[in-house]
């Protein structure tokens, strides 16, 4: 390992306690002691990348992401075992024929059929898609402890444990859209990037906020969902469509049909927080999904909105915002062209009624 301080290349015993044995300065993380394999000039270097060298910011979320992301592509089932089991096998094998001990190759046996077990789960994909460090020990275990280190976060990315979703102020025009983003990070890197002010987009957590926005909204002012591949973001779009009937209800989340044919889209699943069954009834009596899509979402699949590169996403939401923007803005001309929320003009005959402004 590099030390991120001095440079130097460390070996083990060279690095005891986080402690460089060259410089004497304490490291945020080891390669050897976390799930993630992860070190401090990886982290630095991935999160120079997500920001475009600083030009946006991002979040732990999408950091997390992008430092998963191979891991998550490659899967990993019982590691060190099969080799483990492979080579215990081989020994006894030899112990049990050339010290006359038959009855050990019972022993033997079992740990190459372990082995072989194994090799086969892995060969199926057994643990792929599952993270070696979830979101939540990526900000209790690596981030802490850079925490505790550097004082503060990696450079360009910003806190997302509080409440990220701004209220629209009560005294503020009222605003072109609203834009619902269930995911934390998402809404934090959003608000941190200024799309919200910069559009006039209310930016709210789910469909329960929505409702309060609708009467500020002009007529057409539309509901853009932003929401992850999953059983739940494609129940919470059709939620919202049912909702706000009448209305435009925009799906600017991550497709479902399109992520999964896209060869570098890596998708990942928890057990813990499978789809329910009624959830999939509901998503079965839609009728537009097919069995395999169906199939892939009840295993708890999902491509995240973390997933997508931050430049993208930013620049995909910054177009659709402004299209929203320009969308509204017509209407409204048109609704001045026609007297709509205009002041009286003057009669033809007599003295102006509003007292000769």
């Amino acid at each position: 390992m590099i030390c991120p301080h001095c440079e130097r290349n460390l070996l083990r015993k060279e690095r005891t306690g986080n402690i460089c044995s060259h410089c004497k300065r304490r490291y945020a993380l080891d390669p050897k002691t976390n799930s993630l394999r992860l070190s401090d000039l990886r982290v630095r270097r991935i999160a120079d990348g997500l920001t475009d060298n600083g030009r946006i910011r991002v979040t732990p979320g999408q950091l997390w992401y992008a430092l998963s992301r191979k891991r998550l592509r490659e899967g990993e089932f019982a590691p060190g075992c099969a080799g483990g089991a492979l080579f215990g096998g081989v020994l006894v094998s030899l112990w049990a024929i050339f010290g006359g001990l038959p009855f050990m190759l019972y022993v033997s046996g079992a740990l190459l059929a372990t082995a072989l077990g194994i090799l086969i789960a892995r060969r199926r994909g057994a643990g792929r898609g599952i993270a070696p460090m979830t979101r939540g020990a990526f900000r209790s275990e690596a981030l802490a402890e850079w925490l505790r280190v550097y004082g503060n976060l990696p450079s360009g990315v910003v806190d997302d444990s509080g409440d990220p979703w701004p209220r629209w102020p009560a005294d503020a025009p009222a605003p072109t859209a609203v834009l619902v983003c269930p995911d934390p990070s998402i809404a934090a890197f959003l608000a941190a990037d200024g799309l919200p002010d910069r559009h006039g987009i209310a930016l709210v957590q789910g469909p329960e906020h929505v409702a309060a926005l609708l009467p500020a909204l002009p007529p057409r002012g539309p509901v853009l969902v932003l929401h992850n591949a999953d059983a739940r973001g494609e129940l919470l779009l059709r939620q919202l469509r049912e909702t706000c009937s009448g209305r435009p209800v925009v799906d600017a989340g991550v497709s479902l049909r399109t992520v999964r044919g896209m060869p570098k889209a890596v998708a990942y699943r928890d057990p813990a927080r499978k789809p329910t069954a009624a959830e999939m009834q509901r998503l079965t009596a839609l009728g537009e999904f097919t069995p395999e899509e169906l199939k892939w979402l009840a295993q708890g699949w999902r491509f995240p909105l973390v997933g997508v590169p931050p430049v993208r996403l930013l620049s995909v939401l910054d177009r659709l915002a402004e299209q929203v923007g320009r969308s509204v803005d017509a209407e409204r001309r048109h609704a001045a062209e026609v007297g709509f929320m205009t002041w009286p003009g003057a009669a033809a005959d007599g003295p102006d009624p509003a007292g000769g402004r």
